[in-house]
């Protein structure tokens, strides 16, 4: 049984790692991916939209809005598989500049395993930690009636490029 057990957990890590990502259904799923956010220059995937009238408008200034569409890949690799899209809005909603009030949809594409399906994920983003947790409150197609949480943690941050990768581990119940 133990030898059963052991050989479940490493094809599961195995799996997870850098490979096809699971297939959903009843119980609990993880997914490991990565998202590419690029927020200056011709191939920006973040952009601001507006805010308050007569402030800098930046991720630290109240009412900054933003529209987001990060590729989501396997791995960290810029040359790695995309398999969606995170689309969707962030709003600078803390006065101090800390909080970013994120919803965004992973749409995945049509070479993946889940193309046509999205999962729905918002909450308050605090952007001056390494690890944040959001809420995946929906989903549609193969994650229909989808829970859980996401978290994200910055892999690694370009400065120059403006270009960050994030690792986003999403946990997910089914009915």
């Amino acid at each position: 049984m133990k030898l059963f057990s052991l050989s479940v957990l490493l094809l599961s890590l195995a799996h997870q790692a850098y490979g096809q990502l699971p297939q959903p259904g009843l119980g609990q799923t993880t997914m490991v991916m990565y998202m590419q956010d690029i927020a200056i220059g011709p191939n920006a995937t973040v952009a601001i939209v507006t805010g308050i009238k007569g402030k800098d408008w930046s991720y630290n200034t109240f009412g900054t809005i933003f529209v987001v569409d990060d590729p989501v890949m396997l791995s960290p690799s810029p040359n790695s598989q995309v398999v969606g899209r995170a689309q969707g809005i962030l709003t600078a909603s803390d006065h101090e500049g800390k909080n970013v009030n994120a919803v965004l949809s992973i749409v995945f594409t049509t070479n993946s395993q889940y193309s046509g399906s999205t999962l729905e994920i918002q909450g308050v983003s605090r952007q001056r930690e390494s690890y944040k947790e959001l809420s995946v409150v929906s989903g549609t197609g193969k994650f229909r009636f989808a829970r859980g949480y996401v978290s994200l943690q910055t892999v690694s941050y370009d400065a120059v490029t403006t270009q960050s990768i994030i690792r986003l581990t999403i946990t997910i119940s089914q009915p």
